[in-house]
């Protein structure tokens, strides 16, 4: 019997070419996992995608797009398949998707993570057959501390910038991270933090379904100096042009990355919290034996030593798969 979900040129493709997930390229049907920019591609006809990612998606593709926004677990008709969208716990609308032909049962995880987020739904562990699953951090010394407690050493870095007469100059994912670090500061503050234009239009969309988070404004509003102020910028922005503005700086990056001191150091950021929107090592193997799945497919990051262990170790099914899907910033 032939895979329920194949990998060709063009993506992981659904039974007779009906349907694409997160397409590399144009598709007739295109089933988005979530807005990021290496799964949600522009120039396919029609985008189905969970309820909460329509606003996102159409933000980042175009108010013109043809978009089929579908509730978390509503079951949906597509030729002879079912198709349903999960919470993955990932950012903001982000989805598991499941497939059901007949008696058979594939899920595609798209990212996800396991800790809680107070941006989006939590994951929800979904049995299938067989699982295509996500590695980015696929290796065990990624192991996440709680977010609680890293966004408290980001608020003290915060204080000393203060004291230092510094401004603290974070940078984070633009959707996602930043909201998730928006939303974390209100256990801790209602202080005002000031935003890259790049973050704002996405934390604007998070604010109208409702997050709550700590106040911001654009930090190109020139209200008075940034010195001891928070502002949150997208990685594309270190190094460049737009920093000039701030007369004095402490830097910082927000990513699972920074659990290595070496790519912290390459990076050039002066501290680096480790932060991630993916599953660490045990996530990952929690997930997999939640799935219940008799066959593995493992794609992007780590996934020749994830799909190594669970077979030699964990005596599974497991295959590595390669896409064309990013680590992005994790």
């Amino acid at each position: 019997m032939s895979d329920l979900i194949r990998l060709q040129p063009e993506g992981l493709v659904g039974p007779g070419n009906r349907f694409h997930i997160d397409a590399w390229g144009k598709a007739a049907v295109n089933l988005i996992t979530h807005a990021h920019g290496d799964h949600a591609r522009a120039g396919s006809t029609e985008y189905w995608c969970a309820e909460p990612c329509a606003q996102i998606l159409r933000h980042r593709l175009g108010s013109d797009v043809h978009i089929r926004a579908v509730p978390y677990r509503e079951r949906v008709r597509l030729d002879d398949c079912w198709i349903s969208f999960h919470p993955a716990g990932h950012i903001l609308g982000s989805a598991q998707i499941r497939v059901e032909q007949g008696s058979r049962v594939w899920v595609v995880t798209g990212d996800y993570k396991r800790d809680p987020d107070p941006t989006c739904e939590p994951f929800e562990a979904v049995p299938c057959d067989t699982m295509i699953t996500e590695a980015t951090f696929g290796l065990p010394i990624y192991r996440w501390a709680s977010t609680r407690s890293v966004t408290a050493q980001i608020v003290n870095w915060w204080q000393r910038c203060k004291e230092e007469g510094v401004t603290a100059l974070l940078f984070c994912y633009a959707l996602g991270k930043a909201q998730r670090v928006l939303a974390e500061l209100t256990h801790f503050t209602q202080e005002e933090v000031l935003l890259h234009g790049a973050v704002a239009s996405l934390t604007h969309i998070y604010r109208e379904q409702g997050v709550p988070m700590v106040p911001t404004r654009l930090v190109s509003d020139g209200e008075g100096p940034t010195e001891g102020r928070l502002v949150l910028a997208p990685p594309s922005a270190h190094r460049s042009p737009w920093m000039k503005r701030f007369r004095s700086v402490s830097t910082a990056f927000a990513s699972g990355w920074m659990a290595v001191r070496g790519i912290r150091r390459r990076r050039g950021y002066h501290r680096g919290f480790v932060l991630s929107d993916h599953a660490d090592w045990q996530g990952l193997l929690s997930t997999v034996e939640e799935s219940r799945a008799s066959r593995l497919l493992v794609t992007h990051g780590s996934s020749d030593i994830l799909a190594r262990y669970l077979r030699e170790v964990k005596g599974m099914k497991a295959d590595a798969l390669t896409t064309h899907f990013g680590e992005g910033e994790g």
